[in-house]
């Protein structure tokens, strides 16, 4: 059984339904051994990165084991691929299991496994490790497109940071019917609307549909000459967030060069702030993904020119 430091604060990824779940486990867990609410905050890669790291304990899900993060009285429960071996911290690691199941053995070690978990557990490392094969697979996808659709914090709220809520909830029937009408015409419209951002990597555009499903769906069906698969997508904050999906694990190499991160064939990135519009984040890409060919032309500020200039150099 591990032993676990009380922590000043929870450390999530914000973008998906593992981050939620891995973060709402942990949440009950601390509350369990130390009868304590500890804050939860949830941090895209960009900002995570940004953040400072100034508590003595802390227990951090489904965000990269990173040097900066090898600090005592720190907990790490991640299952991305790292080249760190931890010498201070504790690290909970395996990338055969989604973040929320290693959260979950966790909580089983101190009896708090329930049969909705179990469940719920279930279904979120189908559809965060993309378990094409199981039989719940589309279903396990809809539970995942809760958090795409209606955003980590509005569905924490919603279900009163309670994950058994989530098991079953009247919103699923959207994501059912969503599924079953928009995604086939979401992928016709996208796979004829592909936009080359450099030989190896094609935007897809998304007008209607799950974008994870179409872009598996054009990578499955090599519907696309691209390896790597890009969507973009604009954040209630003005923030704009790429998404990358491959099938040969050339995915997480890509994101690395815009300095996000994430599993080999499903990475993602925030773009800079500077970056204010798709037309902008188009010309911005093909400038950091296709190095000595950077052109002051397609950006319409100096901010996005040294922008991209540094991030060819990396």
């Amino acid at each position: 059984m591990v032993s676990l430091p009380k922590p000043e604060v929870i450390l999530t990824h914000e973008s998906d339904l593992d981050g939620l779940l891995s973060g709402l486990l942990l949440r009950r867990l601390a509350r369990a051994l130390f009868d304590v609410d500890v804050p939860l905050q949830a941090y895209h890669n960009h900002n995570w990165r940004q953040r400072g790291l100034a508590e003595k304990s802390a227990w951090v899900c489904d965000l990269t084991f990173e040097p900066r993060l090898d600090k005592p009285n720190w907990v790490i429960i991640d299952h991305h691929t790292t080249e760190f071996a931890p010498k201070n911290a504790q690290l909970v690691h395996a990338m055969d299991k989604s973040a929320g199941l290693l959260c979950y053995e966790l909580c089983q070690q101190h009896e708090l496994g329930t049969t909705k978990l179990d469940r719920l557990v279930h279904l979120n490392n189908v559809a965060d490790l993309f378990l094409e094969d199981d039989p719940d697979f589309l279903l396990a996808n809809d539970y995942a497109n809760l958090v795409k659709t209606y955003q980590f914090w509005n569905l924490e709220t919603l279900i009163q940071g309670d994950p058994e809520r989530l098991l079953d909830h009247p919103l699923l029937k959207v994501m059912e019917v969503k599924r079953r009408i928009e995604d086939p015409l979401g992928f016709a419209w996208s796979k004829s609307n592909i936009t080359e951002l450099s030989p190896a990597v094609g935007l897809v555009n998304t007008i209607v549909g799950n974008t994870n499903q179409i872009v598996h769906q054009l990578l499955e069906q090599h519907a696309a000459p691209f390896p790597v698969l890009i969507t973009l997508f604009r954040r209630g904050n003005g923030m704009i967030l790429a998404s990358l999906r491959s099938r040969n694990g050339e995915a997480l190499k890509v994101a690395e060069k815009l300095q996000g991160g994430g599993h080999a064939n499903a990475s993602g990135a925030t773009l800079p702030r500077s970056i204010q519009n798709i037309p902008d984040a188009i010309a911005y890409l093909r400038q950091v993904l296709n190095p000595g060919h950077v052109k002051v032309s397609p950006l319409n500020n100096l901010e996005s020119l040294f922008d991209a200039i540094e991030m060819a150099k990396k």
